[in-house]
């Protein structure tokens, strides 16, 4: 169960499926709930960096250095990462691991020269879905594009050059409170069981959590749901230790 807070402009801020004019701003001081979250019991987080998303130029790097001095547990980030300069400058911020998504769609070959690079436990691939037809198409640019491409045309070549762990959100459901797919989720853990599965989108329950643990999920992203007080993150933990 990872808790997660999206940034924008040093705010911490839900969007509704992706779109940056259905914003809601929950608070302007990120650290602040970062040390609640940890004091509640959080053992992992995870951060998005919204500008860096829209335009990687528009980096939020001093609050993800403050962010990542201040967390006293493990963390990923994400956002607009376009280049190796921009996994090694956050690797050395701090940060565990480090969350790619658009690039390894429209860099396929590039993205996998990271994974080498830097090893499979240092990148999380984040695979951002819209399910059209049955199919999870994955969506790039801050979710402003769906791609042609599947998620089982991106999974194989990562997970031969030392993939471990996929962020998979169903864009449908994300900021909307409207329960996981887990439907999807249940599906890739079957077809990849060698895979750690992070879950994203929809989650508006601790039956919501307890049901991803039970599917094979390695972790939930929480956003919304904490944010709107559906539940706290010390219950959170203590559900998802006990599914």
């Amino acid at each position: 169960m990872i808790p997660a807070l999206d940034l924008i402009n040093g705010r911490v801020v839900r969007l509704q499926q992706g779109d940056f004019s259905q914003q809601t701003t929950y608070s302007e001081t990120p650290l602040a709930i970062v040390q609640d979250y940890i004091a509640q019991g959080a053992s992992y987080l995870h951060f998005v960096d919204l500008d860096g998303a829209k335009n990687p130029n528009n980096r939020q790097r001093q609050l993800l250095a403050q962010i990542a001095k201040a967390c006293s547990v493990p963390c990923q980030v994400g956002g607009g990462v376009r280049r190796q300069e921009d996994i090694t400058e956050l690797l050395a911020l701090g940060f565990e691991r480090v969350v790619v998504g658009s690039a390894a769609v429209k860099q396929p070959q590039t993205f996998l020269q990271w994974l080498q690079h830097f090893g499979g436990e240092r990148i999380v691939l984040a695979l951002d879905v819209n399910v059209i037809d049955g199919h999870p198409m994955v969506a790039t640019d801050g979710w402003q594009s769906t791609s042609s491409v599947s998620i089982e045309e991106v999974l194989p070549a990562f997970i031969d050059n030392g993939g471990t762990t996929v962020l998979c959100t169903d864009i449908s459901r994300d900021g909307m409170l409207s329960g996981a797919n887990s439907e999807l989720y249940s599906d890739l853990v079957a077809r990849y069981p060698k895979l750690n599965w992070q879950a994203s989108g929809g989650v508006h329950s601790l039956a919501d959590l307890a049901q991803l643990k039970g599917i094979g999920c390695s972790g939930a992203i929480l956003g919304k749901s904490l944010l709107t007080g559906a539940f706290t993150v010390k219950e959170a933990v203590s559900c998802w230790q006990n599914a």
